[in-house]
């Protein structure tokens, strides 16, 4: 997987990184074992969960800084 973006599906994020499900959880998106993960991006289930742009946008950067610090290490 590249880098993730809004468009990027919750069930391909956690199959590439399932580390990830934790921050999911933390910040308000129980989507683990949800049967629409693997159809939902996680801009719709972010928004589904009443965040804004903004939000949305702190969550995906922090998701990338978590895989890009898993791969170096």
């Amino acid at each position: 997987m590249e880098k993730i973006t809004k468009n990027s599906l919750i069930g391909e994020i956690l199959k590439e990184y399932p580390e990830l499900a934790e921050t999911l959880i933390e910040i308000g998106l129980h989507c683990i074992g949800c049967p629409m993960m693997s159809q939902e991006t996680i801009e719709q289930g972010c928004r589904a969960h009443g965040m804004s742009d903004k939000e949305i946008d702190k969550l995906i950067e922090i998701l990338n800084k978590k895989v890009d610090g898993d791969k170096n290490g």
